[in-house]
């Protein structure tokens, strides 16, 4: 199978005609596309449905675009108490370990910042009153839970959970498991997840989505790239509440859609130089792509055996 990179309109073709009968589908789904390719000798419709349904599950209970969702409550909720199913809280736990881990390039107590720089509502630059008042209402800390009691609450009125950075990496996850399918890929919005038969994937130069820079080959895992090229300078550094540079994209490979996905946007946030070091440190596959045409790699990328495109061939 052939994938091309990035979002939102990768190009897919299979290098090589399915041994077993395959399926394709494409559907919207969190306010993107979502490409199916499913292979096996069982009922890959309902193979697709199951995955359908999962993600369908997850955007209710967790899309802060729905105000009837789970976390749009605890959001509303001012700083108060909410109940929520452990599948929630454990998911929070996992995000909130992210948090710390990455020394904060990573939150998802992020919302207050967000909408101080209108990052969904097209972009605007607030004033400093607006702009302290942002940081003030955003960080980790501030996110707090009881497993025991099934309880999530914001220890502050005006904080909100933001779910762009990982919610679709988890609903990846999911869906996989919910086909049950020997072999397939899953492309939801440009973030890849590939089982049972190699996917080449390609990456693209972060100053032209249109020219190829690497080229690696997946299976048994997940791709994220993250980058400014398709939405301007969208990306907020949680630590000083400002957008971060425009310096190129990161591409991150895990064996977890939802670890690539936190990963990608935490090492664009931590930049080419500390971010390759970071993830050096803790062995993550990863590839650092600069507006000037170089591409870092940690050694666990390169293991990959990426093929990258000369710059005189572009």
């Amino acid at each position: 199978m052939f994938v091309t990179f990035p979002p939102p309109t990768p190009v897919m073709r299979e290098i090589a005609p399915s041994p077993q009968p395959a399926l394709d589908r494409t559907v919207l789904a969190m306010g993107t596309e979502l490409r199916l390719h499913l292979e096996g000798a069982g009922d890959l419709g309902r193979a697709s449905e199951a995955a359908l349904a999962e993600s369908s599950r997850i955007e209710a209970a967790c899309s802060t675009w729905n105000p009837a969702s789970d976390w749009s409550r605890l959001n509303a909720a001012q700083g108060a108490p909410i109940h929520l199913t452990a599948e929630w809280i454990q998911l929070l736990e996992q995000i909130r370990t992210w948090n710390l881990r990455t020394g904060g390039a990573f939150d998802p107590v992020l919302m207050a910042l967000m909408q101080a720089w209108g990052v969904r509502e097209g972009g605007r630059t607030p004033d400093a009153t607006a702009l302290t008042a942002a940081r003030r209402a955003s960080g980790g800390g501030l996110l707090e839970l009881d497993a025991v009691h099934g309880t999530a609450r914001l220890r502050h009125p005006g904080a909100g959970l933001e779910e762009g950075g990982f919610l679709k990496g988890y609903a990846l996850d999911a869906m996989r498991r919910a086909t049950a399918t020997p072999a397939g890929w899953l492309d939801f919005g440009g973030q890849v997840l590939a089982w049972g038969r190699p996917c080449e994937v390609d990456i693209a130069d972060p100053q032209d989505r249109h020219r190829v820079r690497c080229t690696i080959s997946l299976k048994g895992a997940s791709l994220s790239c993250s980058g400014t090229s398709e939405r301007g300078r969208h990306i907020l550094d949680p630590r000083s509440g400002e957008p971060c540079p425009a310096w190129g994209g990161t591409a991150v490979v895990a064996a977890e859609a939802l670890t690539a996905d936190v990963l990608s946007t935490a090492l664009y946030v931590l930049g080419p130089d500390t971010g390759l070091a970071w993830a050096e440190r803790h062995q993550v596959a990863a590839a650092f792509l600069l507006n000037d045409g170089s591409v870092r790699m940690t050694r666990a990328f390169r293991a990959l055996n990426p093929t990258l495109i000369p710059l005189e061939s572009r």
